[in-house]
């Protein structure tokens, strides 16, 4: 099986088909249905309802990190999208994924703490992450984080704020 078989797989076994259902139908029309109102999501379920970023919200259960996100914060996270993921390779992915102390200094590295939104950022030559490097930023020609370009801004959260990014950063 492929490992993006195995992804797609996986988060559907582990969201449940409810969730699925809801990264596919959007926010909008699921917190209408079900009395939850957009800006009540935390940074986890708006993952979730954006639909391009399950391989990092299996990551992010692989690590167990959900409760944590999930949590007050706030938190500003860096996230890859699902194609950013498909920049490493298959093998080394899936070690990754099975290496919990290993993913969850990689996921922490996209993390950095309090709200930060993109007007901040641009002000920025780095942030310090929740795993304790920082990360460089650079506004010259667009914006970067590390080796990664962010792609969109200012995803609000209950808890925090989105920045998606197109490449997966990787600590030191």
């Amino acid at each position: 099986m492929s490992f993006s078989r195995f992804i797609r797989r996986s988060f559907i076994t582990t969201l449940g088909m409810g969730l699925f259902v809801y990264a596919l139908a959007g926010p909008a029309a699921f917190a209408g249905q079900h009395g939850m109102k957009k800006g009540n999501m935390d940074v986890i379920d708006t993952a979730v309802a954006a639909g391009s970023f399950s391989t990092l919200v299996t990551a992010i259960k692989a690590a167990g990190l959900v409760e944590t996100l999930k949590g007050d914060g706030p938190f500003t996270v860096f996230a890859p999208t699902d194609d950013a993921f498909k920049k490493i390779p298959e093998d080394q992915l899936a070690a990754l994924l099975e290496d919990k102390a290993a993913l969850t200094k990689v996921l922490t590295y996209h993390v950095v703490p309090g709200k930060v939104m993109a007007a901040d950022v641009i002000k920025l030559d780095s942030a310090a992450t929740v795993e304790g490097q920082s990360i460089k930023i650079s506004s010259s020609d667009g914006v970067k984080v590390d080796n990664a370009n962010v792609v969109k801004t200012d995803i609000a959260a209950s808890n925090g704020v989105i920045h998606v990014i197109d490449t997966v950063i990787m600590p030191n």
